[in-house]
């Protein structure tokens, strides 16, 4: 008997279970993999970090280490009445909404080449602003009374943050 045509050949049959095998099996990591990072997660359950400095609440909502993203990390941090960030700078964008409370914003600029003394901004409750990448600044709690908890939302994570105590060294570079 001849060969039939439009039947496959041996090769190309096996090459094609191997591909149907392929696809199932990356199906099946996928699955596994968004089951491991979930789609919803209750942000009560999230790990809380206050990086050593007492009257800070951080919780990372989605990011770079956690949750493999790869342009955006998503913040929530909570202020206790008179805390405050180190004056800082790093290398990405920064954006904030101010869900509840007040406080203070400084912010300087990387831009002038003496860039002088901060800008100082009143931050309150459905406000929001936006921190340029590597412009100085440092956010605090300016309330005597009531916490001010902010969503930050960072471009290229994970981020490297450059802080000093001295706000000359940062204000001035």
């Amino acid at each position: 008997m001849g060969k039939m045509s439009g039947l496959p050949s041996r090769a190309a049959h096996s090459v094609l279970h191997f591909l149907l095998f392929l696809a199932s099996f990356a199906a099946a990591a996928q699955a596994s993999s968004r089951s491991s990072n979930q789609v919803v997660r209750n942000i009560s359950t999230i790990p809380e970090s206050n990086y050593g400095r007492g009257g800070l609440s951080h919780i990372t909502i989605a990011g770079a280490v956690s949750h493999g993203m790869k342009e955006v990390e998503v913040w929530l941090q909570t202020f206790s009445p008179g805390s405050r960030t180190p004056i800082h700078r790093h290398s990405c964008e920064e954006v904030f909404v101010v869900l509840k409370g007040k406080g203070t914003l400084l912010l300087g600029s990387s831009s002038l080449k003496y860039p002088g003394q901060p800008e100082e901004f009143s931050i309150y409750s459905n406000s929001t602003f936006t921190v340029p990448v590597n412009d100085p600044h440092q956010v605090w709690n300016s309330d005597e009374y009531e916490d001010l908890q902010m969503l930050v939302i960072i471009s290229r994570p994970p981020v490297k943050v450059v802080s000093t105590d001295s706000s000359s060294d940062v204000y001035s570079s």
